[in-house]
């Protein structure tokens, strides 16, 4: 393949980078952000090396969960601005080469939702069909999502005089998706924010947007892909399927790969984080081993956090024990018996060595990376927000003023409180970092500019390489493109071993150390590399195979 086939496939080798409008930037100071103080902050971005921006919902809400509950589809919060708004938005963002995609969020409204609204008068409600009623509560009725906040999934609705299905919260109904009429809406929705200039729709909870293991259902996403293509010719859909590995490969289509474009990489990251507790790779390691094979347009989302809690349920009650122990100690720092709602630098204690590792890695592994705001400069959490997916959604930190330089409104009237203590704004903040050469800024930016200049990431084959020590994961990445190596140390001591790569042993093979400064061109003695990593190291290298005319 050539390198220039790579654009038609945008998403395989994109950064990603996750932010909610309210806790961005305010340009008008009444304490919640909007579109125009988010347009103020692209060349932040555009600097960081973003290439995909992904919008949390901005739509008109009740905001009782972080706008997932939506009452307009077609529309934008006035707290946030206006369609005008989101126009100059994605203009400039096209402008400085990044795409935008948006929420859709059609597994359930919120009960504001005119549809809902009008369904609960009457059972000859036009919209009555559009939520799943009952008269009783089936005595096979699934738990709820949030055990310790509700008590089941279907709730009597007086007005109605029904029950109705929740998969989350009572005040999300749910759609009842396998109906045509809310599929045609559904499917309205996606053109008009298509035709608005959208690139794309982060797709929520999945598997509660369909029924059924394959067949019929699936179709419902195969017909959504293919809409989504016929309207754009370069659109995805990626999609949040928190499953195993075998069952997420049906929400791709198989080895078709014709419905969701990419999905998050929820196996992975659960076993990072037994991995890191454990400082032993292994955990890590085995999952990767077992990652499928994807359709040529498929991808993974490699992430570190995302906006709710960090999710621990894939692993084994045990395995989720000594992660709590390591990261999550107090019982204000869990969720729904299953999370975690801290941030990556306050679990690591602070520690650059290992914050800086699990980037390093995140961003080696085939897929594309996915960055939730204000990763890039080290954020914590607010640990006075206990026991709330809320603690990590807090002000992006922009100076070291009080207010972060998210806004000038009163503190009482900011839509999040600031970060407080060692991870506020007063030691972590864009301003300060973006002159310091060895601020975690600088250092995500690297990792970006090497990521894009390293497109067999995204696009190469993975194969887990041998050495002698568990605490380590070297891997390498091979495609037409090129071919990448990388090492990560999970222990905090230092490892030296000898990586032997198949092919290294013919003459004119070289390696690049991608993020020494200096280091320049090495020959390949001996069909391998000799390898030194400190105490939570990490390195990469570019390989040079015979022919190639790649810059060091």
């Amino acid at each position: 393949m050539r390198l220039t086939d790579t654009s038609d496939l945008w998403w395989k080798t994109a950064v990603f980078y996750n932010l909610d409008v309210k806790t961005y930037l305010d340009a008008d100071d009444d304490g919640v952000g909007d579109l125009r103080g988010l347009a103020q902050r692209l060349d932040h971005l555009a600097e960081l090396g973003v290439t995909c921006l992904w919008l949390a919902p901005f739509y008109p809400s009740p905001q009782r969960d972080n706008g997932y509950d939506i009452e307009d589809y077609y529309g934008v919060d006035p707290r946030y601005g206006s369609l005008g708004d989101m126009v100059e938005v994605l203009r400039t963002a096209h402008d400085r080469g990044m795409r935008v995609i948006v929420d859709l969020v059609v597994n359930h409204t919120s009960d504001q939702h005119p549809w809902f609204q009008d369904a609960r008068t009457s059972r000859d409600s036009r919209y009555r069909h559009f939520y799943q009623w009952r008269d009783d509560v089936p005595e096979d009725a699934p738990a709820s999502m949030f055990p310790d906040v509700e008590d089941g999934v279907w709730f009597f609705d007086e007005t109605a005089g029904q029950y109705y299905r929740h998969s989350f919260y009572r005040h999300q109904p749910d759609l009842a998706t396998d109906h045509p009429e809310v599929r045609e809406e559904i499917a309205k929705a996606i053109g008009f924010w298509l035709e608005l200039g959208i690139d794309g729709f982060r797709v929520d909870a999945v598997p509660h947007l369909i029924d059924g293991d394959d067949g019929p259902e699936h179709e419902f996403l195969r017909t959504l892909r293919g809409y989504v293509s016929r309207r754009s010719g370069h659109a995805m859909m990626l999609g949040e399927v928190n499953l195993p590995y075998d069952e997420q490969m049906l929400f791709f289509g198989g080895a078709d790969g014709d419905e969701l474009t990419m999905q998050f990489d929820f196996v992975a990251n659960q076993r990072l984080y037994l991995a890191l507790a454990r400082q032993d790779a292994a955990p890590l390691r085995d999952a990767l081993a077992s990652r499928p094979a994807l359709a040529i347009g498929n991808q993974w989302g490699n992430f570190v956090r995302n906006h709710d809690e960090l999710t621990l349920d894939q692993l084994s009650p045990g395995e989720r024990d000594e992660v709590f122990a390591a990261f999550a100690p107090n019982e204000g720092q869990r969720i729904h018996g299953r999370g975690i709602t801290r941030r990556l630098p306050s679990m690591l204690e602070g520690d650059p060595r290992r914050v800086r590792m699990v980037y390093s890695l995140i961003f080696s592994l085939p897929g594309a990376p996915v960055l939730y705001y204000g990763e890039e400069i080290g954020m914590g959490e607010n640990p006075r927000i206990e026991g709330s997916r809320a603690a990590v959604r807090t002000p992006m930190q922009w100076t070291g003023a009080d207010d972060a330089g998210f806004s000038r409104a009163a503190a009482d009237d900011l839509v999040a409180q600031v970060v407080p203590g060692g991870f506020g704004p007063q030691h972590v903040n864009v301003a300060q970092q973006r002159h310091d050469p060895e601020s975690m800024l600088r250092f995500v930016q690297n990792l970006v500019r090497h990521y894009r200049a390293s497109p067999e990431i995204g696009w190469g084959e993975l194969a887990i390489l041998d050495q002698p020590h568990s605490c380590v994961l070297a891997h390498a990445v091979t495609s037409e493109l090129g071919m990448f190596v990388a090492a990560h140390n999970f222990a905090p001591d230092g490892r030296t071993f000898r990586l032997e790569i198949e092919g290294m042993d013919a003459a004119g093979w070289s390696v690049v150390d991608l993020l020494s400064d200096g280091a320049g061109t090495e020959e390949i003695t001996d069909g391998g590399i000799d390898v030194a990593l400190d105490g939570y190291g990490h390195r990469w290298w570019r390989v040079i195979r015979p022919g190639e005319r790649r810059i060091a």
